[in-house]
């Protein structure tokens, strides 16, 4: 069964204590870039309230008109207002949906599993928004690319400013 994801009852005080804006943007980014490139979800990332930036296994920078196709369609998602939710499953019922490779050796057997509406749902234990209209407007700042590694700088914005 899913639920909305609160961010003031006492279970849900996780270990990573990410910005649940940043964090929730960070999300639909990761599947964003999974919908357009289909490389895989970002394999590092340093998440703050005023800027982030994701790490993707790549073979080269993005575009110009990538860039402002990914800001579009994170944009579009996040205005959909769709509810984040969260759900338990068995680690083995997750091995066969989720890449767990990252997950560390003490994670329990039961894994908990945000998703973003219909359009993203990922094993996680930081903090969420309870809907993405709390997000606000999502904007990349750079991108670069070294060693097989495109880094993607992004920040949140007032909807406005998108």
């Amino acid at each position: 069964m899913k639920k909305a994801v609160s961010l003031t009852t006492p279970e849900k005080i996780m270990s990573k204590d990410y910005n649940p804006r940043m964090h929730s943007a960070e999300h639909i980014l990761n599947q964003t870039m999974v919908r357009m490139f289909n490389k895989g979800r970002s394999f590092s990332a340093h998440i703050e309230k005023k800027k982030s930036k994701c790490d993707y296994h790549f073979e080269r920078n993005l575009s110009g008109e990538e860039v402002s196709e990914i800001e579009k369609r994170v944009n579009q998602v996040i205005i959909k207002n769709l509810l984040v939710t969260e759900s338990f499953v068995s680690k083995e019922e997750a091995s066969i949906k989720f890449n767990l490779e990252r997950l560390p050796e003490e994670a329990r057997e039961s894994l908990r599993i945000i998703s973003i509406g219909d359009y993203d749902d990922c094993p996680c234990i930081g903090h969420h928004v309870n809907s993405t209209e709390e997000i606000g407007g999502f904007k990349i700042i750079s991108t670069d690319f070294g060693e097989g590694v495109l880094r993607i700088r992004f920040k949140l914005v007032e909807n406005s400013e998108s």
